[in-house]
């Protein structure tokens, strides 16, 4: 069993390591291009493997946090993919099954970890937490409200899940590893930069500064969703 752990560790380590430095590639390539969704593939499934593993060890090790930041980073990375399969939603169609109880099964794991944070007195734990049940509670809204989505919604919901996922990736490395940074702030100090850097990007989208790649984008999400 030990050695399932150790292997577990090093799969984790390696996983968060190319996550850490594929995201910037994916956000540096012109959006919509081969590069792009060849990098954005590989951080999400990054994200799965590094989140998945993370569960695993935080069970292992009995680490609350180690827990909470792989259920957040593992539900936003797949927040951000799932948006590639959601364009209809502003064309008429309905949200699937998967994730209704997707978002819905979130909402409820978000409630638990903001209650625990306030329980606790655990500030990271009830900002993800919060974080998280603003997401999930406004997945569910909007699909109550299919067919009335604006036609990039979808684009910003794939930037906030893979930035939101990023930014956790780094949280957790830096409470981690950067020991001289004090707690909370080593913990924090990737969302007060990151969460900004999302408001930026889904500006970016509303000014239209994406219009010229919107069409090539969609083109490109449906021979992805295709493909998968």
């Amino acid at each position: 069993m030990e050695t399932f752990f150790l292997l577990n560790r090093w799969l984790h380590i390696t996983a968060g390591f190319i996550g850490f430095f594929v995201a910037p590639l994916a956000l540096a390539v012109r959006k919509g291009g081969p590069a792009h969704r060849l990098w954005g593939q590989v951080f999400f499934w990054a994200m799965v493997v590094a989140g998945l593993t993370s569960l695993a060890g935080a069970v292992h090790i009995h680490s609350a946090f180690l827990l909470l930041t792989g259920i957040f980073s593992l539900y936003m990375a797949v927040f951000g993919y799932r948006s590639l399969y959601l364009k209809q939603l502003s064309q008429g169609g309905r949200a699937p099954l998967i994730d209704w109880l997707s978002a819905g099964l979130g909402l409820l794991v978000f409630l638990g970890t903001t209650a625990y944070g306030l329980r606790q007195g655990n500030v990271p734990a009830a900002v993800f937490g919060g974080l998280g049940i603003l997401t999930t509670s406004r997945q569910l809204l909007g699909f109550r409200r299919a067919g009335s989505w604006a036609p990039a919604q979808w684009l910003h919901n794939h930037i906030s899940g893979f930035l939101a996922s990023y930014i956790a990736a780094v949280s957790a490395f830096s409470a981690t590893s950067l020991t001289f940074i004090p707690f909370p702030f080593n913990f924090l100090w990737p969302t007060l930069l990151g969460v900004p850097a999302i408001f930026w990007w889904q500006a970016r989208v509303r000014k239209g500064r994406l219009a010229a790649n919107s069409e090539q984008l969609i083109v490109n999400s449906e021979q992805l969703a295709v493909s998968s």
